[in-house]
């Protein structure tokens, strides 16, 4: 028979306890992990109003701007740069 001290036990209890936890969380969130937001341009609104970028996959030709609440325009695309004047 192996004698243990109850401190043993308990330490190696609560250390596969710990190591089960740890591995059933890994391959529960494994599958669900957040993946990295990336939006497709058709799905991009600017609002000439107020200036605002925001994405609605809902609306096809007119969108509300979430901000102001004007209808917005599609944004164009990948060069929004400021126009100096």
């Amino acid at each position: 028979m192996i004698k243990l001290d109850i401190s043993t036990v308990i330490f190696v209890y609560l250390f596969f306890s710990v190591v089960v936890i740890l591995v059933v969380w890994f391959f529960l969130n494994f599958g669900t992990r957040m993946k990295m937001f990336v939006s497709d341009e058709k799905y991009i609104w600017h609002c000439s109003i107020c200036s605002n970028n925001y994405v609605d996959s809902r609306s096809e030709e007119f969108s509300e701007c979430p901000r102001c609440g004007s209808y917005a325009e599609r944004a164009s695309g990948k060069g929004q740069e400021k126009e100096d004047g």
